[in-house]
């Protein structure tokens, strides 16, 4: 029940920060950014204090710690697999063209007669 309790006081921190972001309109940009940032700071703190919370926490610490283990494609990898996808683009992109304008050829022409002026 406590844990409840404090993400509902995260929840309304975050909207309060959210809501600090448009009653201080009339104010220097900085100041509406400060207000929520401080709304996710404190709800991220509150919420961190939750069973829940500190079960995210170690899963976004271990999705980070996987991330860096991931073996990355070099420069020359990524332009060689850019490029064959640009070229397949390339080629999808005449064979519809190609499609269409025998099914237009096909349906005008010869079965409905529709001679193109």
């Amino acid at each position: 029940m406590a844990d409840k309790f404090k993400f509902a006081l995260a929840l309304l921190l975050l909207a309060a920060g959210v809501a600090g972001f448009y009653l201080l309109a009339q104010e220097a940009a900085i100041l509406r950014v400060l207000a929520v940032l401080v709304g996710v700071g404190l709800a991220a703190g509150v919420a961190w204090k939750t069973e829940q919370g500190r079960l995210f926490f170690v899963f976004a610490r271990e999705a980070a710690a996987e991330a860096r283990k991931v073996v990355w494609p070099s420069r020359k990898e990524t332009m060689q697999t850019t490029g064959l996808v640009f070229a397949f683009v390339v080629v999808m992109a005449v064979f519809l063209w190609l499609t269409d304008k025998s099914l237009e050829w096909v349906l005008y022409d010869l079965v409905l007669g529709w001679r193109k002026s």
